[in-house]
């Protein structure tokens, strides 16, 4: 094949907190030739994650930061238009960390998977049936461990990790209460993902309503977000309860860390346990994952909303517009129709 032009968004400047289009520029290239063992997809949707934050942040993280000037890290589904290795042929299509850009010139190791053929959108393999999904899946049943009829908190709970949390904890007949920034995400969440109960952070009596919601305590804290919604739901917090700590969301700078209430004596008392973990931990099973999540969904038993924007122009203000509270769902970019 001969080399085509490929737009990229660049990182072009750290961001103080949350990134901004500013940080970001959209630049033309040409594709390199492709050589040996490569594989070159021409990429379809382009993922949008909260986890953002910190890959563009100098701050110590559990990756290398983005380098400035270079295409920015994200997740994307595209087919594959051109490839030097036996394992994948043009027409499949394929799922990996491709970046923000057109085309990806990557080496096999680079594909996470081939997207099976089944009835679902190709785009669930960046959301529900993608690293989102898993990540409910694994930090639910294998940190959280869930028990029937104990009681489930989830922060983000109408986002694409929270909503399929609670929908996990459901099936495995918890009672669920989802935290969530809006009346109209708690609707969601209560109409669409079927938690027993929302409830909006915003609320002057948040406090109040989450006691109220939790007359038994709680077991189980799927936590997405850290700070003073945290800080409410450990106050409830009953003996052997376990908090899974997947995400930060609500601290906007890790520079200077945040000081808030100590909780050691909470998590002491209550005998609790609080562990984080990262889904990219759980690579060798992904397969099992992405098996049950197939089923359920395919099934009807979890329920998903995807938010799709049209163009690359969209990517440099996508990830400051997720931090706003304004997606209803998981949010993709999608740059090429098929």
């Amino acid at each position: 094949m001969t080399a085509c032009k490929n737009k990229q968004v660049l990182l072009i400047s750290r961001p103080k907190g949350i990134p901004t289009a500013d940080n970001f520029q959209i630049v033309e290239s040409v594709l390199p030739v492709i050589t040996r063992d490569q594989v070159l997809v021409r990429n379809i949707y382009l993922s949008v994650e909260p986890a953002m934050k910190g890959w563009v942040s100098a701050t110590e993280n559990y990756a290398e930061p983005v380098a400035l000037n270079s295409v920015m890290r994200s997740f994307a589904t595209g087919v594959v238009i051109d490839s030097l290795h036996p394992n994948f042929l043009p027409g499949e299509f394929v799922t990996g960390l491709f970046g923000w850009q057109e085309y990806a010139l990557v080496e096999a190791g680079v594909i996470d998977r081939k997207i099976a053929a089944h009835s679902l959108p190709i785009s669930t393999s960046l959301g529900v049936l993608g690293l989102n999904g898993m990540t409910a899946y694994f930090g639910l049943l294998d940190i959280g461990q869930p028990l029937s009829e104990e009681t489930v908190v989830v922060s983000t709970a109408a986002g694409a990790v929270g909503s399929c949390v609670g929908q996990i904890a459901k099936l495995k007949n918890c009672h669920t209460i989802g935290i969530t920034g809006s009346q109209e995400k708690v609707d969601l969440c209560r109409q669409l993902y079927q938690y027993d109960q929302a409830i909006n952070y915003n609320d002057e009596k948040f406090e109040k309503e989450l006691a109220q919601a939790c007359p038994k305590g709680i077991d189980v804290y799927f936590d997405n977000t850290g700070g003073i919604i945290s800080d409410a739901v450990l106050q409830l917090l009953n003996i052997g309860g376990r908090i899974v700590v997947c995400g930060t969301s609500s601290i906007s700078n890790w520079e200077e860390h945040p000081i808030g209430p100590r909780q050691e004596r909470k998590i002491l008392v209550n005998r609790a346990r609080m562990e984080g973990f990262l889904v990219f931990d759980y690579k060798e099973r992904y397969p099992e994952a992405l098996a049950a999540l197939t089923e359920w969904v395919s099934a009807g038993l979890i329920k998903y909303r995807e938010e799709i924007l049209c163009g690359i122009e969209k990517a440099p203000c996508s990830i400051s517009s997720l931090y706003r509270g304004k997606n209803l769902g998981k949010c993709l970019i999608q740059i090429y129709k098929i």
